[in-house]
């Protein structure tokens, strides 16, 4: 791969294209980040008068009052814990739907597999009437599950099929060595098709962390204790009854967003290793 890459020559019009397209994508990615980040710096009225430029004074007390208070760092292990529960969930209940869909053949497989896909076309805020009236009937109102099951169920959509078609491109000459040497469906799950799915697990369990993680729609609905807060839900502690605090508020968002930052960073291979799996292969 590395030697047909090597050999590939682009004409220079292509690879200026090529750079300024890069260019204007990661323009757009950053500027609203290093916007916010600065904010944070600034004071309200300076913020008001420059809100793209440098501060004229930098407020460091705006960070650090955030970092050293107790509020702050309970939002984000709220967060953290429905996040974790989240991708776990999503990631087993998931990869063994896929499987099953990728390697067994059954009667209406086709069918409950567009049911599984017809989700995706629904976003959370369509349901959101009845996902409560279902979560206040189980008696999960104000409680972490009462997050943690909806996400993961608007979650399995995507994830099993980004599972099921990394299995379908696993080699079959393992799937039927396998069952030759006497290994089931379920050891060979365990065994050698989850081993081998990192790059997959990686990419579904970033996707969910991050959805996860900035989902605001659903701790506003199902949680009314402040102690349970998820950090989306922390930025209401800035408004007031006559004006918002934005300094506070952007200061708390890049606090707030470089979890994720990192993780990706840290994930990106996996990811980009997971997304493209099979794409050359029909």
């Amino acid at each position: 791969m590395t030697e047909m890459t090597s050999g590939l020559k682009m004409k220079p019009a292509t690879r200026l294209y090529l750079y300024l397209s890069l260019s204007l994508v990661a323009c757009l990615v950053l500027v609203p980040l290093v916007t916010t980040a600065l904010g944070g710096f600034k004071s309200l009225g300076d913020l008001r008068v420059n809100p793209f430029g440098l501060p004229e004074q930098w407020v460091w007390s705006n960070y650090t009052d955030i970092l050293f208070g107790e509020r702050y760092w309970r939002q984000m292990g709220n967060s953290l814990l429905i996040a974790s529960a989240t991708v776990f969930l999503t990631v087993v209940v998931s990869a063994m739907a896929a499987f099953t869909f990728a390697h067994v053949k059954f009667f209406g497989a086709a069918q409950l597999m567009n049911y599984f896909l017809i989700g995706l076309m629904f976003p959370v805020a369509t349901a959101i009437l009845p996902l409560f009236i279902r979560i206040r009937d189980l008696g999960l109102l104000d409680s972490y599950w009462g997050v943690i099951l909806p996400q993961v169920a608007f979650g399995l959509g995507m994830s099993i099929l980004l599972f099921r078609n990394y299995f379908r491109n696993l080699p079959d000459e393992l799937f039927q060595a396998a069952f030759v040497d006497g290994c089931g469906y379920i050891r060979f799950f365990w065994h050698v098709s989850l081993p081998l799915s990192r790059p997959i697990v990686a990419t579904v369990s970033i996707v969910s962390f991050v959805n996860s993680w900035n989902s605001y729609i659903l701790p506003l609905i199902m949680l009314n204790t402040e102690t349970k807060y998820p950090w989306p839900l922390g930025i209401m502690v800035y408004r007031g009854e006559f004006g918002t605090e934005w300094q506070l508020v952007l200061a708390f968002i890049t606090l707030t967003i470089l979890p994720t930052v990192i993780v990706f960073f840290l994930a990106q291979k996996h990811i980009i290793a997971g997304l493209t799996a099979g794409a050359v292969k029909s």
